[in-house]
């Protein structure tokens, strides 16, 4: 299970501003139901003062999500169009007194929806991904929000933009081309290859997969109120079932791709992961 703070689970349990403003100045939305998490943000502003009054949300995600759409809310509010855009991604983690590494891409979200606000009060155009430059096709993720909230954040490995984007956290094709973003970002010398693991018996390979599954997956999914339960392994073909909110998921394809990538990459690259039907 992911370590909140009491301060997401009491914003998580008791959130602030949910909801719509019926005659919001300013709405912005980020996301989507497809990729697992989607906010749409409503402002309210002062004529006058042009400070923020009033500020709404309405969300699709988790409980770091709800916490995070919260907090933003809370933050705008008395602040002008301007001191708003200085608050970051970090700022909203912050204010929640952190959040889990896996779950920062929450409070992203929280910025890139104040940011689609803004410009949508201002009349600006939010730049739309350039064709060709969609890195992670799972999550929707472009070449320049990788690069975006890699300088913003300061990350240099792939766990971290995953951590931060949801890029590399489906299938892991795209990889290899954010690990060519990053060291084109920070000069970093190529990865060195992990050596190849010694030749598995059988018992050693089903006690790994076991342990993986355990330790490394279940408690991902049980934070967002999924599960999944092994139910074979035949030599290299292993058999899942999904559980919970994973029963029946749109992304519950990905979601068996993402644990095939994990067990190629900790036990064997010959394993096969099935959906059990």
């Amino acid at each position: 299970m992911w370590e909140y703070t009491d301060k997401v689970k009491e914003t998580f349990l008791k959130p602030k501003n949910v909801g719509e403003i019926s005659d919001a100045d300013a709405v912005g939305e980020v996301g989507s139901i497809i990729c697992g998490d989607a906010l749409k943000l409503f402002l309210k502003l002062d004529k006058e003062t042009g400070k923020i009054i009033d500020a709404k949300f309405q969300t699709f995600g988790c409980a770091s999500a709800i916490a995070s759409s919260s907090a933003l809310t809370e933050m705008v509010k008395g602040k002008t169009l301007d001191e708003a855009l200085k608050i970051s991604n970090q700022d909203i983690a912050d204010f929640l007194g952190g959040l889990p590494e896996q779950k920062m891409h929450c409070s992203v979200m929280g910025r890139e929806a104040l940011e689609a606000a803004i410009a949508n009060y201002r009349g600006e155009k939010i730049p739309q991904k350039e064709e060709g430059k969609l890195v992670c096709k799972c999550f929707d993720v472009s070449e320049e929000k990788i690069r975006k909230v890699a300088v913003e954040n300061h990350l240099t490995t792939v766990d971290e933009i995953t951590n931060f984007t949801k890029a590399g956290g489906g299938c892991g094709e795209c990889i290899p081309q954010i690990e060519l973003i990053l060291r084109d970002l920070w000069s970093l010398k190529p990865p060195e290859k992990p050596p190849k693991p010694k030749k598995l018996t059988n018992l050693h390979k089903i006690a790994l997969i076991q342990e993986i599954i355990e330790n490394e997956i279940r408690p991902g999914l049980q934070a967002d109120n999924g599960d999944v339960e092994l139910i074979d392994i035949e030599g290299s073909k292993v058999t899942l079932a999904l559980r919970g909110m994973c029963t029946g998921c749109m992304m519950s394809d990905i979601t068996i791709k993402g644990i095939q990538a994990k067990l190629r990459e900790m036990v064997s690259e010959d394993i096969v992961v099935e959906a059990y039907q």
